[in-house]
């Protein structure tokens, strides 16, 4: 008996240190919850029948600050199409008070952070995750997008019933 609760005790032990498995192309998006810069928690349920970036960049990444305008006004053209955008500031970028501008420009909203199984790719100071209506993940990049990029990839999502 005792042998089987030290076996029990180790494969407990050793399924609760396994890694997560991150977030891939063509899978079920994970579950995540995200704390925006107002406080307010949302998590994947809250985009639910929507079209889904995570953009994770950095205060110090130039191309990442470069797309930003490009996103908010691709936003602010196809969000009563269902597409939403949420920026995550990576941990080593300045404080949320220094970007307080900058979220008041965007038409879409900053979070401090992020848990799930969502992060950089190859410790890039960008990366982005697109979940389509389903909830699937249907691109995953690092490094920064140009407005042909999001023409070719979330369009046809858009046009996609949920």
């Amino acid at each position: 008996m005792l042998h089987f609760l030290r076996v029990t005790l180790a494969a407990v032990c050793l399924a609760s240190a396994a890694p997560a498995i991150p977030a891939e192309v063509g899978q079920q998006a994970p579950d995540f919850t995200v704390r925006m810069f107002d406080g307010s928690k949302k998590t994947l349920a809250d985009y639910g029948g929507k079209v889904l970036v995570i953009n994770y960049w950095a205060t110090w990444c130039g191309p990442c600050k470069a797309e930003m305008p490009m996103m908010s006004a691709f936003h602010r053209r196809h969000k009563d199409e269902g597409f939403e955008i949420i920026g995550v500031v990576t941990k080593d970028s300045v404080s949320k008070f220094k970007l307080k501008p900058l979220t008041a420009a965007l038409s879409y909203p900053l979070a401090s952070s992020l848990k799930g199984k969502y992060g950089l790719i190859r410790d890039a100071g960008s990366t982005t995750y697109i979940i389509d209506r389903k909830g699937r993940i249907r691109h995953s990049h690092a490094g920064s997008f140009e407005l042909e990029d999001y023409n070719e990839i979330i369009l046809p999502l858009l046009r996609e019933p949920a």
